[in-house]
């Protein structure tokens, strides 16, 4: 909002502010936000139709290269210097929620995965000790924590890193040092940090497709089989609300799993089918042949990318689906009250806005 030139925030609360606001979480964590007429600030590389309907103020620019100063809602960019921007949008702000990130499973974005999630959470909290900020909410993702080749047990925040599991996905990679460096560099900035590991974001409104393209694909009868593993998956507005709790509630240096049902890709894949209506994958791989496929896809992986060319198999996609990525979130069902809604619900409201998007 905008009078004479100047910001004027929506409540005389103070504001607060969001970095990754335009992405799947961000637009659903602003409604959330608004809805309680909080003032909110977003920083972001491009002002959107969705955030001046929201009643944000925009700060535009960028995290790691910050050179155009906003003014919320018109957009105007003025050149005022590498860190401008940010600093003018932590300005009188105690409470910033850390969204922003890349969601990709292509191997050849893994330096700038790095450079996002590393080199620009470092920046922005050392932005935050400069403007006086309080609190910190990082978002990252159930894939730091619970990740097992095995179903059971089930993991909970008290698990190590699994790097021996996810060291050759960059997207998994890159978040565990995001957060291995914002909690250990929080404290010693005097920041409270607390961090939220949301497990697959499903329901409406995801504008990029990043977080729903496995249904999408199940829509589009993408999916030629039946994985081995099993998934968890949360909704996106359950999990924005849970956000909010955790900036109240949460305790500083704590992380919080965020997920709903565990249930193996064959129920997964059967239940979504059956509320979408389409016939889906009837094959199904046995874990047993778990490292044989895995190595022949490699191999494949391997063979294409040496004469230049794209697997027909994406072998991220595919190793990823013979794992499990189950989660308890009773830690946050007893701190932050969070708890999940009807998961019928969440797979219906996703295949809705999925086709009604594919109509377009």
């Amino acid at each position: 909002m905008q009078a004479n030139g100047q910001v004027v925030e929506p409540s005389a609360r103070g504001p607060v502010l969001v970095t990754g606001g335009t992405g799947f979480l961000g637009e659903h964590l602003l409604r959330a936000l608004r809805g309680r007429g909080q003032a909110v600030r977003v920083l972001t590389r491009e002002p959107t139709a969705e955030l001046r309907e929201l009643g944000v103020s925009v700060y535009q620019g960028d995290l790691l290269v910050d050179s155009q100063r906003a003014a919320p809602s018109q957009g105007s960019a003025q050149d005022d210097g590498p860190s401008e921007a940010l600093d003018l949008a932590l300005d009188g702000v105690k409470e910033v929620y850390h969204l922003a990130g890349m969601v990709s499973r292509d191997p050849s974005r893994t330096q700038q995965m790095m450079h996002l999630h590393v080199d620009g959470t470092r920046r922005l909290l050392l932005a935050c000790k400069r403007a006086g900020v309080r609190r910190v909410l990082l978002a990252s993702t159930s894939g730091t924590i619970a990740l097992s080749r095995d179903p059971d047990p089930i993991p909970d925040e008290t698990w190590p890193y699994p790097v021996e599991l996810c060291g050759e996905w960059p997207y998994y990679l890159s978040k565990i040092y995001q957060e291995k460096l914002a909690l250990e560099l929080a404290p010693k900035l005097g920041l409270e940090l607390v961090v939220v590991n949301p497990s697959l974001l499903l329901g409406p409104g995801d504008r990029r497709g990043s977080s729903t393209m496995d249904v999408r694909k199940l829509l589009c009868n993408e999916v030629p089989a039946i994985p081995s593993g099993g998934v968890n998956f949360v909704d996106v507005r359950d999990v924005a609300t849970a956000c909010v709790a955790a900036m109240e509630k949460g305790r500083a240096g704590q992380r919080y799993l965020l997920g709903g049902p565990n249930w193996t890709f064959a129920e997964f894949l059967g239940r979504l089918g059956r509320i979408a209506r389409v016939d889906g994958p009837w094959l199904k791989l046995p874990s047993r042949w778990n490292r044989v496929l895995e190595g022949a896809v490699r191999a494949v992986d391997e063979l294409y990318r040496h004469r230049g060319h794209t697997s027909p198999i994406e072998r991220i996609s595919f190793e990823m689906s013979q794992h499990y990525w189950y989660c308890d979130s009773s830690l946050a069902a007893r701190e932050l009250g969070f708890s999940f809604r009807d998961p019928a619900e969440t797979l219906d409201d996703t295949v809705r806005d999925i086709r009604k998007s594919l109509r377009y």
